[in-house]
């Protein structure tokens, strides 16, 4: 339906520009219940985070908001003053289900059927990862598992976690390689990018950067642990620099790569910046 113009008064519509996979083209074209939104429970901060399920859990992303102020958008012949752009990136849906294990790990540290272990009052919608189909055949990488009758039961196994998550590491190096980025001790802020490629970059390079990148989706404490199983070392053995503001809300990825050497680097919002007018 195309969207009506707008009259005074009338209320904000709901609506907003989302970039999303190709698989959201259908649901796109004409909605259904399969496809939904829903508040779950972030494993890194413990507090709520939007994710996007895609044909009933076929596929799960991650809902981020990228925002400036005085930004609109024109939708047809509407204008839609909410301009925040929303950006759905697929997530593996047994990082959220990894939080429920280690917790009831903790408080129980025994067998249990899924359903059992996977609730939440502050975000009951965590059942929609009971029907993802990743998480019915991933699960075995990050439990134990025993079957009574017809019926299976689990628990967390932290070596097998820490084994499922090296691969998820060697897997990003090997996309970080292929794709040809620079990921080096002095390209470690999403805030910069690298115009000249470093010549010198060593493995743990890639491997520190994509452990900071899998570190967005893990605990803390998973985090360290993963990090003394991938043997790197500790960054503050490193010869010291001069002190630095630290910025508090610093993510888990940007902690847990080096300090940032912004030489040769241009600011990423350089690249969107207008073009200043020539002079006469």
């Amino acid at each position: 339906m195309a969207p009506r113009r707008k009259k005074p008064g009338d209320v904000p519509s709901d609506q907003w520009v989302l970039i999303a996979p190709d698989s959201l083209k259908d649901d796109a074209k004409k909605p259904s219940s399969k496809t939904l939104f829903a508040k779950l429970r972030s494993s890194l901060t413990d507090k709520g985070a939007m994710f996007l399920f895609i044909n009933a859990g076929q596929q799960v992303c991650e809902v981020k908001t990228f925002h400036e102020e005085f930004r609109s958008w024109f939708i047809g012949q509407t204008v839609q003053e909410d301009g925040r752009l929303l950006y759905a990136t697929p997530v593996d849906p047994l990082f959220l289900v990894l939080y429920y294990l280690v917790k009831a790990d903790k408080e129980q540290g025994k067998f249990q059927p899924l359903e059992q272990i996977v609730v939440d009052e502050e975000f009951p919608s965590c059942n929609l990862l009971l029907q993802c189909t990743q998480v019915a055949q991933s699960l075995h990488r990050v439990t134990e598992e025993k079957e009574i009758g017809s019926k299976k039961f689990y628990r967390y196994s932290k070596e097998k976690t820490l084994e499922w998550l090296k691969k998820k590491v060697d897997q990003t190096v090997k996309v970080l390689k292929d794709s040809d980025l620079c990921v080096g001790g002095t390209t470690q802020s999403a805030s910069f990018i690298r115009i000249k490629q470093e010549s010198d970059l060593k493995e743990e390079d890639y491997v520190r950067y994509a452990h900071g990148l899998i570190s967005e989706y893990i605990s803390e404490d998973l985090r360290d642990e993963l990090s003394a199983y991938l043997n790197l070392p500790d960054v503050s053995s490193a010869t010291p620099e001069p002190p630095t503001k630290t910025n508090s809300k610093m993510t888990a990825a940007q902690k847990s790569l080096a300090k940032v050497d912004k030489s040769g680097m241009r600011n990423m919002s350089s690249f969107f910046s207008p073009k200043a007018k020539a002079t006469k």
